[in-house]
């Protein structure tokens, strides 16, 4: 006979949950937001590492170089510079928010309970999931872009459908992904470690193709496009912040892979195996393929999938189309479906199970990409780039997800000190329902930030904002908390 009560087990000093009526049939629990089981908990080093090589080998990566030289005004040097110092920098976010995830097995929504509330995690997960759903959509544009380079490689007769192409391989490629994570964690954890070594291959594919074309040393002496005498600091901040805006997002959910990892070990040596080196590489290479681009296809082209589809053998272009079209998805499929999938079951997890929630975040991501599709289809006309779009985005959403990051460090390590009530985080009689201390504290930077926009005396706030909504909102809340007096057990504590 089942136990009234849950009990929390401890095995080799990671958490599971057994439980209990009381869990059960909790409003706030559902089968795929429960804590992975101890022997659940299967992914080694070497799947991190090929989770972070998959997801940081895409089209974007490949852009970065050129969006810092373009768009912030750094010099080549100074642009990968940023990028490598950027993905040290965000190492510290993923690697401790990782860790309740991997001790207590818990996805990210279910995280943010015990700082933001039962009922307001709500509010950071909608924002992390209008994010995610965001960069789905860019993702899914890119891979539909490839799919219909790919056939028409194939069918001579494709190339003649234009953008109503790409629509197609935008749909086919939409479907694709919401395929693979309906499948479920084990078929992300199979893609990610199948398609590391590709991609490896791909990179080094491209840069023995361009190497020919291209001085090393003439590009580092390109000048940076800022007014001349003006000071680097501003200019690499900025550059610094929007970079550590790209896994900005992932150092919010990291628990939501965590919760998979065998040990604390393997989720941090995982970590810096897969992410600093790889993101640098590869943009190094996109700033190296755009360089060499004017003499490989006689035009600067700044995305791999338009330059592979400038080479005039039919056999290359299906070849690399076909593993730039398994890069994206193994991007996409981790990064960018899995978080909303679970941060929408997060609003009523009996109402809304996981295939639910990913056909959701399918139908955001479509909607937000809606501009785009039209302008493929020739129905309406616009100056907008893609690329402008979302260089633009990453500094400012990493200006409104920095608090949420340093909020939920503070929460876990100082506040709680790695103690959590497990099953508690599933119930409404633990943990309060709205946590006001976390709503302060992710809040005040918020708004500082937007008043920075228009002061330019301070508009090194905006300029620098993953870094001062981290740190103002670590410090914020832990000042709140100290007031309160909370004790590492949950409490119901009014502000």
């Amino acid at each position: 006979m089942q136990q009234n009560r849950s009990q929390v087990i401890e095995r080799n000093g990671l958490y599971e949950l057994d439980a209990g009526p009381d869990v059960l049939d909790s409003p706030r629990y559902n089968h795929d937001m429960a804590p992975t089981k101890v022997h659940e908990r299967t992914w080694n080093k070497w799947h991190i590492t090929a989770l972070w090589v998959g997801m940081s080998i895409c089209v974007p990566t490949y852009t970065l170089g050129g969006v810092l030289t373009a768009y912030f005004g750094l010099s080549v040097g100074e642009a990968l510079m940023a990028i490598l110092l950027a993905n040290i920098v965000v190492l510290i976010p993923l690697t401790l928010n990782a860790f309740p995830g991997t001790k207590y097995g818990i996805p990210f929504p279910v995280l943010l309970r015990s700082s933001f509330g039962i009922l307001g995690s709500n509010v950071p997960c909608l924002i992390r999931a209008l994010v995610a759903c965001g960069w789905f959509g860019i993702q899914t544009m890119f891979g539909g872009l490839a799919i219909h380079l790919f056939l028409g490689s194939i069918f001579e007769g494709w190339k003649s459908l234009g953008g109503t192409g790409e629509v197609i391989g935008f749909m086919v490629f939409w479907t694709l992904n919401l395929w693979v994570v309906l499948r479920g964690a084990e078929s992300i954890k199979r893609l990610e470690t199948l398609s590391a070594p590709l991609l490896v291959a791909v990179g080094i594919g491209l840069l023995v193709w361009a190497m020919p074309n291209v001085s090393i040393s003439e590009l580092m002496a390109i000048p940076p496009k800022r007014p001349e005498g003006a000071s680097l600091t501003g200019y690499f901040m900025a550059g610094l912040t929007a970079m550590v805006g790209f896994w900005a997002t992932l150092s919010l959910n990291i628990p939501d892979f965590s919760r998979y990892a065998k040990s604390q070990k393997d989720q941090i040596l995982g970590q810096i195996f897969g992410l600093p080196l790889t993101m640098f590489l590869f943009a190094s290479l996109g700033v190296i393929m755009t360089a060499a681009s004017v003499k490989l296809v006689g035009v600067s082209v700044s995305d791999p999938v338009t330059l592979i589809g400038h080479i005039q053998s039919p056999v290359w272009v299906a070849v690399a189309m076909a593993l730039i079209i398994v890069a994206t998805l193994s991007t996409n499929t981790a990064a960018n479906i899995v978080s909303p999938t679970n941060d929408f079951q997060n609003i009523a997890p009996k109402l809304i199970n996981r295939t639910t929630a990913v056909m959701l975040t399918g139908l955001v991501g479509l909607a937000l990409m809606g501009h785009e599709l039209l302008k493929k289809l020739g129905l309406i006309v616009s100056d907008v780039s893609l690329e402008t779009v979302y260089s633009n985005w990453l500094l400012g959403y990493s200006s409104l997800l920095g608090p949420i990051a340093g909020i939920m460090v503070v929460d876990y390590f100082i506040t709680r000190k790695q103690q959590l009530d497990l099953a508690g985080l599933y119930r409404d009689d633990v943990y309060p329902a709205w946590n006001w201390s976390g709503f302060i504290a992710f809040g005040v930077p918020v708004v500082l930030t937007l008043l920075s926009l228009g002061s330019d005396a301070f508009s090194w706030f905006y300029s620098y904002g993953w870094f001062t909504g981290s740190a103002l909102g670590g410090v914020l809340y832990y000042g709140l908390n100290a007031k309160r007096g909370v004790s590492p057990a949950a409490v119901k504590t009014p502000l």
